[in-house]
């Protein structure tokens, strides 16, 4: 089969598309032919080892000279193609979209997913569609339900509204009866509009922290702001997530994790919380997540789609060109 190999750390120029063995099944995995994988933020994270904190602290995912799992690639959808003997839920002929989390492996015509980490495809979804969903929309539903416990009625900004986990989190906040704010550059004003925002802060003429409104919650999703900035737009009992962000500069040592390390010094001597998000995709998220889709609360906004030959393309937009909503490698 074909595949997006990565042998070393650098930039997207490090990435093979070359042919490798087709994988086979454990008792509990199912093996899926994809055919359609997200591209995400932690994609290049890893391809280039940044920031480099982040090799000593997370070895699981990150070996001395490159990442440890070399087909790069988490997000996807696709049609069960044989199960192992342990899997009961799915059958071959199934399809389903799911995170492989640090296993990767989506950028590719064939992955091996265990059974707990996929849900059956939302019906009103393509596969294009479907694969956009895991890693962003499950970041933004634990980020809200289950980090600040957004309520009915609360006042959410979203920073960073138009990318990938953006998109996903106004129509999330706007599900759970929050009143939105989303802030973006000007050319995606209309797109956050478009997907329920209630307001839209161009952040190239406004500044949102400067702004006498204030928020009960900011899911900050850019990390272009000081703590002490983001709290200014709190109310004195708000909170404010910080999820990292950013674009890539080249490598950084510790990159998106000196604010989260700022909020934490911070938050022992203030009355707003500070939170830093904790979790990943699980299979109760993902049926959520399918739950609202085909109930049409939430529908993923897609920029750009690549040809899977043309996966080191996709990488080097989406972490250079601040890409709007979601990008996805076809099969």
């Amino acid at each position: 089969m074909k595949a997006i190999v990565q042998d070393k750390y650098g930039s997207a120029d490090v990435l093979e598309f070359r042919a490798v063995d087709k994988p086979v099944a454990a008792a509990n995995e199912m093996l899926v032919r994809v055919h359609a994988a997200a591209v995400n933020a932690y994609d290049w994270h890893i391809m280039r080892g940044d920031p480099y904190l982040a090799r000593l602290v997370a070895r699981g995912m990150f070996g001395f000279g490159g990442p440890k799992a070399k087909i790069r690639g988490r997000d996807f959808a696709g049609r069960v193609e044989a199960v192992g003997a342990d899997v009961t839920r799915f059958r071959p002929g199934d399809e389903v979209f799911g995170d492989l989390g640090q296993r990767d492996g989506a950028f590719a015509e064939y992955a091996c997913v265990p059974e707990d980490t996929v849900e059956p495809r939302p019906a009103n979804l393509t596969f294009e569609q479907a694969a956009a969903v895991p890693l962003a929309g499950s970041t933004a539903l634990i980020a809200l339900r289950e980090v600040a416990k957004v309520q009915p009625g609360q006042r959410v900004l979203i920073n960073g509204a138009s990318g990938g986990v953006g998109t996903f989190a106004v129509q999330i906040a706007k599900s759970f009866g929050a009143e939105v704010t989303g802030v973006c550059s000007t050319r995606n004003v209309d797109l956050v509009r478009s997907i329920g925002a209630d307001h839209v802060i161009d952040y190239t003429k406004k500044d949102f922290t400067k702004n006498a409104r204030q928020h009960d919650v900011i899911f900050d999703l850019v990390g272009n702001r000081s703590v002490s900035a983001y709290r200014r737009a709190l109310t004195p009992k708000g909170a404010l997530v910080l999820s990292g962000g950013g674009v890539s500069r080249g490598g950084s040592l510790v990159g998106p994790m000196s604010l989260l390390i700022r909020g934490q010094l911070v938050k022992p001597f203030i009355r707003q919380r500070v939170l830093t998000l904790d979790g990943a995709p699980t299979q109760e998220t993902l049926a959520t997540l399918r739950g609202l889709i085909e109930s049409g609360e939430i529908t993923p906004a897609i920029d750009r789609t690549y040809a899977l030959s043309e996966t080191a393309e996709a990488i080097r937009y989406l972490e250079l060109e601040h890409a709007r909503a979601k990008v996805v490698i076809t099969m």
